[in-house]
C-alpha cells in the first residue's frame, strides 16, 4: 500500500458512469462475469440469452441463447479454461472459453439454482438452490458428490474458500453456514442476520468472510476467531449484491434493491462509514456486480434491464462522496414538502412500472411519491428541487394535453368521465 493506505484506495471508488448499455430486447440482468483477462462483459438476462460486450469499447459484440429459464448465477474455473452457468429451473451447465456448450446437469429437484463455485484446484464445485441443500459435485465426473443439509429454507448463496477445503453458504433462514465439503458436516453457523442472506464473499486474504442481508446490512467476519469486526450500515434497502476489489484488500463494492451502489474501504485505516456512494446509479435493484481483473472498472447488471460500466471519476469531482447529494444543492438546504396536481394523468407521471417517477427522482435527485387517490404528487427536496420537478412535470403534462388534443375531441372526451 506505498503511500499509506488511506491514500490509495481512492483510486478504487468508481463514481463516474462511464457507459451504460442495454440490448434491444432488453431483460433484466441477472448476473454477469468479465471473461478471463477482462476482454469482454458476459450478462445473463431473465430469458436465458447470453449477451457479449466489448470491455474496452463498451460495444455490443453478441447475443445468444444459453438456458431454457432465467440466468441465475455464472462462475469462472480459477484456470479459467470453463465457465459454469445455472438458471431458475435447476439445470447447470459447463462452457468452453469461447462460449461453446459443454455439458448440461439438472438438479437441485428443479428449483432455481443460485450459486456456482470453483473449488481451489478447479477439481470441484458448489451449488445452492431453493430446495435448501447445497451440493458438492465433482468437476470431471459431472457427478454429485454430495449433499450439505442444514439449512431450514432457500440457499441463496454460496461461495467456496479461495485456499481451504471450506465452503460458506447464506440462506433464507437469516443464517450463515460454514461446510466441510470432505465430510458433510456443519463447521459453525453465524446468527448475525435478522433476514435472508443474500450474499456471502470470501476475501482473497483466506481470513475475512463478507455477508450482506435483506436486513440491509453488510457484516464483515473474521474467520479465524469466527467473530463479527464490523457491521456496516449505509443501505437504506435490502443489499442485493457485494463485490470485493481484486487489488485493494480492504475495500468492496455494495448494490442493494433501490439501485444505491456504494463503495467502502475497511480494515484498519477503513472507516465504517460508506466511502463513496451513488444514491441513483440504477433505478432497480442491482443484481450483480463484478470488478474488472484489474480493478479499473466495475460492471453492474440490474432489474431495470441496464449494465452499467463505472471508472474513477476525474480528480478534484466531488461526485459520490457528497452525502446523497444534498451539500450539493446548497451546504444544509432544508428539506421542504409539496404537491402538485395531476388530475387525470397519474398514470402518465408514474410510468410504465413506474419507470417515470423512478427517472425523475433519480435526475432531480428528489422524494416523489403520487398520492392516487388524491390525484397529486407529492415532492420531498430542497426549494430548488421542488421548483425543477414541478417545471419538468408541468412539461410533461403539457406535452400529454396538447398531445390528447391533437388526437380529437372524441379521444378527450372519452377521457373525462375517467
Amino acid at each position: 500500500e506505498g503511500v499509506g493506505g488511506d491514500v490509495v484506495p481512492s483510486v478504487a471508488f468508481l463514481t463516474y458512469c462511464a457507459h451504460v448499455t442495454r440490448a434491444k430486447n432488453s431483460n433484466p440482468v441477472m448476473c454477469l462475469s468479465w471473461t478471463p483477462g477482462g476482454r469482454r462483459l458476459l450478462t445473463g438476462n431473465q430469458e436465458g440469452e447470453f449477451t457479449l460486450w466489448d470491455g474496452v469499447n463498451f460495444s455490443f459484440e453478441l447475443i445468444m441463447s444459453a438456458h431454457d429459464q432465467s440466468f441465475r448465477c455464472m462462475a469462472w474455473s480459477h484456470n479459467q479454461n470453463y465457465l459454469l452457468t445455472s438458471d431458475s429451473g435447476g439445470n447447470i451447465k459447463y462452457w468452453s472459453p469461447s462460449i461453446a456448450p459443454v455439458q448440461s446437469l439438472d438438479s437441485h429437484d428443479g428449483q432455481p439454482i443460485h450459486a456456482l463455485s470453483f473449488s481451489p484446484a478447479d477439481t470441484k464445485f458448489v451449488s445452492c438452490g431453493d430446495d435448501a441443500t447445497v451440493r458438492v459435485w465433482d468437476w470431471a465426473g459431472h457427478r454429485e458428490e454430495r449433499v450439505l443439509e442444514g439449512h431450514g429454507w432457500d440457499v441463496k448463496c454460496v461461495q467456496w474458500h479461495p485456499r481451504s477445503s471450506i465452503i460458506c453458504s447464506g440462506s433464507k433462514d437469516n443464517l450463515v453456514k460454514l461446510w466441510d465439503p470432505r465430510t458433510g458436516s456443519c463447521l459453525s453457523t453465524l446468527y448475525g442476520h435478522k433476514n435472508t442472506v443474500t450474499k456471502v464473499a470470501w476475501n482473497d486474504n483466506g481470513n475475512w468472510l463478507l455477508t450482506s442481508s435483506r436486513d440491509q446490512l453488510i457484516k464483515l467476519y473474521d474467520i479465524r476467531a469466527m467473530r463479527e469486526l464490523c457491521s456496516l450500515k449505509g443501505h437504506h434497502k435490502e443489499v442485493t449484491s457485494i463485490a470485493w476489489h481484486p487489488v485493494y484488500e480492504t475495500v468492496f463494492a455494495s448494490g442493494a434493491m433501490d439501485g444505491t451502489l456504494i463503495y467502502w474501504n475497511i480494515g484498519p485505516k477503513g472507516s465504517e462509514e460508506p466511502a463513496a456512494k451513488i444514491p441513483y446509479a440504477h433505478d432497480m435493484a442491482i443484481w450483480d456486480m463484478k470488478w474488472h481483473p484489474a480493478g479499473h472498472l466495475l460492471a453492474t447488471g440490474s432489474n431495470d434491464r441496464q449494465t452499467k460500466f463505472w471508472a474513477r471519476n476525474r480528480p478534484g469531482t466531488k461526485q459520490g462522496l457528497d452525502d446523497d447529494g444534498l451539500e450539493a444543492a446548497g451546504g444544509s438546504a432544508e428539506i421542504l414538502h409539496a404537491e402538485m396536481e395531476l388530475g387525470n394523468h397519474v398514470g402518465i407521471v408514474i410510468g410504465r412500472r413506474g419507470a417515470t417517477i423512478i427517472a425523475m427522482q433519480r435526475q432531480t435527485k428528489t422524494k416523489m411519491h403520487v398520492d392516487q387517490i388524491r390525484r397529486v404528487l407529492q415532492i420531498e427536496g430542497t426549494a430548488r428541487q421542488i421548483e425543477t420537478v414541478k417545471k419538468r412535470v408541468g412539461a410533461l403534462l403539457e406535452r400529454v394535453s396538447s398531445e390528447n388534443e391533437e388526437r380529437g375531441s372524441g379521444f378527450g372526451g372519452g377521457f373525462g368521465g375517467y
